[in-house]
């Protein structure tokens, strides 16, 4: 077992402790930070950055060959910490020898502390986990400030109190969390843009706890985690090959769910029918072999697993508000 002390106050001391503890290298642009390591104690990444509103987040894509327990320590107030577990599971603690709390596979979590006490995340050795936290700081002096209203949300009064909620299983935030991650443009537009996708997941894991108290999620989410997960590959299956022939009948015998348990996980993540997904991702694949490939319109919608071009053209302008063919006319700077 191996024990590391991380300081919350700022994101730059964050990763210099993660550095000192963990070796790797560090590099920083335009307030992200990004910790890469691979030595015989720990192989993955580390990201985080800053923004408005005393908002950061740290992300973690780890194995480590121990257990660890991490001890995350608040300093000078008590932060509210959002967390989500995209792949494996971790442990949480008040204090190293507090009662730990599981998180697992697409589960949310709120939690904040009293001050001077530790948070501890425990990480299993030789288990791959993608965990995200998102940092909101409790102490503001400008009125309206969003980590103000996040904080009178949860402590109308005392902010001086332990606080651990485990929520149901969201795949949603998942996907917006991969969004977040592919992310590709550089410096101030980089920043500007995971600020906003940020912004919409601490959103989602609020409502999560909303949903959750009132009971509306968790009589909803009748899917066992086997089930979320096997809804997660079909639709990455299909998001990465929309032209192959699925159907509901193929997907269920790849899967082992029922097409009813299909369509109540495809509904839940994507707010689709398993049908309307496959079309959605065709769709968006012709839009990129339109801006990208020489095919003309029919050697699209062939290549694309759809049969009728009039069928094509119609889905494609509720899209895109344009046909196909206006759509690659306008990708041409001589058709100014």
């Amino acid at each position: 077992m191996k024990i590391v002390t991380i300081h919350t106050e700022k994101i730059q001391n964050i990763f210099e402790e993660l550095n000192k503890n963990f070796g790797g290298k560090v590099t920083f642009d335009v307030d992200e930070y990004t910790l890469e390591v691979n030595n015989n104690f720990a192989k993955g990444s580390i990201s985080g950055a800053s923004f408005n509103d005393n908002i950061s987040y740290v992300q973690f894509d780890m194995t480590f060959s121990v257990d660890l327990k991490m001890n995350v320590n608040n300093g000078i107030s008590s932060p509210l910490y959002f967390a989500y577990c995209s792949k494996g599971n971790l442990s949480h603690s008040f204090g190293i020898h507090g009662e730990e709390h599981k998180l697992k596979t697409f589960q949310t979590a709120i939690v904040t502390s009293k001050l001077n006490q530790d948070n501890v995340l425990l990480f299993e050795k030789d288990k791959k986990t993608k965990f995200t936290l998102i940092i909101v700081g409790t102490q503001s002096t400008q009125t309206n400030s969003l980590n103000q209203m996040v904080r009178e949300t949860f402590f109308e009064e005392n902010l001086n109190e332990e606080f651990f909620y485990a929520g149901s299983y969201n795949l949603k935030i998942g996907e917006k969390i991969e969004q977040l991650n592919a992310v590709t443009q550089t410096g101030v537009v980089r920043n500007l843009l995971k600020e906003g996708i940020l912004r919409i997941i601490l959103a989602m894991e609020i409502q999560q706890h909303t949903d959750d108290l009132n009971s509306f999620s968790k009589e909803a989410n009748c899917l066992t985690l086997r089930e979320m997960e096997e809804i997660k590959e079909l639709s990455e299956t299909i998001k990465a090959n929309p032209e192959e022939p699925f159907t509901i009948k193929s997907l269920s015998k790849k899967s082992g769910l029922s097409p009813n348990k299909l369509q109540e996980g495809f509904k839940m993540i994507h707010n689709r029918t398993v049908n309307d997904y496959i079309t959605h991702m065709r769709v968006l694949k012709a839009e990129i072999l339109i801006r990208t490939s020489d095919l003309n319109i029919s050697e699209i919608v062939y290549c694309i697993g759809f049969t009728s071009r009039s069928y094509f053209s119609k889905i494609f302008k509720q899209k895109f508000n344009c046909s196909p063919k206006e759509y690659k006319f306008n990708l041409n700077p001589l058709a100014v």
